[in-house]
């Protein structure tokens, strides 16, 4: 479903993803992890369109995508982005943050956005606020709130940047459950995340990214159990240790 070849993003000297290349096939779940500052979440909002790739091609569904920003519209459509922050419209109710965008962008009437709406905030857990302001949730209301907005575009994939970083631990549990689900039900996904035990758990595929580049790529098993690069078993256990 998605292609990327040679990918690369530099800011000024300084080259934060350097020739990345990987493939995503239809239903399945990327778990990219990774030291802070690696570059991961900038490889991720390459993908689409948010950063304009410096190099390399990418391809959605066997089509080139121009990197020169002319698909961004039909892009973002197609590869929905769930961040780490909420980025929740604040004047608007958690109906309103779910819809506007189904309605503004894909001209669907209001009445089935909202309809649609409903549905989605019924399946993470959400039904009952519907009418609630963002700043009566909590974090992790918010962030479940964010990831049925991006599901009413019925995008293509699903590009996760680190989805539970700004939550409370009591809070991650919930966010994690929606993700789980939606794994489980075959939804194309590239998630970054520290959260280890969720990359054992949902990932079809881990790749270890550091200093802008591929490392090692593997199953969950292949790269928790068994890293064959150096810099990937110091990785793994620094952070299972800490776990």
């Amino acid at each position: 479903m998605i292609s990327v070849k040679n990918l690369s993003k530099n800011y000024g000297n300084n080259k934060v993803v350097k020739n990345v290349d990987l493939e995503v096939k239809k239903g399945e779940v990327v778990v990219i992890i990774g030291p802070s500052g690696s570059g991961k979440s900038t490889l991720l909002r390459c993908l689409n369109l948010l950063e304009r790739p410096n190099e390399g091609t990418i391809k959605f569904n066997d089509k080139n995508i121009d990197i020169n920003m002319k698909d961004v519209k039909s892009i973002r459509t197609k590869v929905g982005m769930v961040f780490q922050q909420f980025n929740l419209f604040p004047h608007f109710t958690v109906l309103e943050n779910v819809c506007h965008a189904p309605v503004v962008v894909q001209k669907k009437p209001r009445k089935t956005a909202e309809e649609d709406a409903k549905k989605l905030l019924e399946s993470v857990g959400l039904g009952d606020k519907k009418d609630a302001y963002p700043s009566s949730l909590s974090g992790g209301q918010q962030q479940r709130v964010a990831i049925a907005r991006t599901l009413a575009m019925n995008p293509d994939v699903l590009l996760f940047d680190e989805p539970t970083s700004a939550l409370d631990p009591e809070m991650v549990t919930d966010v994690l459950r929606v993700m789980r689900d939606l794994a489980q039900h075959g939804r194309t996904m590239i998630i970054v995340t520290h959260e280890m035990g969720f990359a054992k758990e949902v990932a079809d595929r881990v790749v270890f990214f550091d200093k802008g580049k591929i490392v090692e790529t593997g199953t969950p098993k292949e790269i928790f159990d068994f890293p064959q690069h150096e810099r990937t078993c110091d990785f793994i256990s620094r952070v299972l240790h800490v776990i």
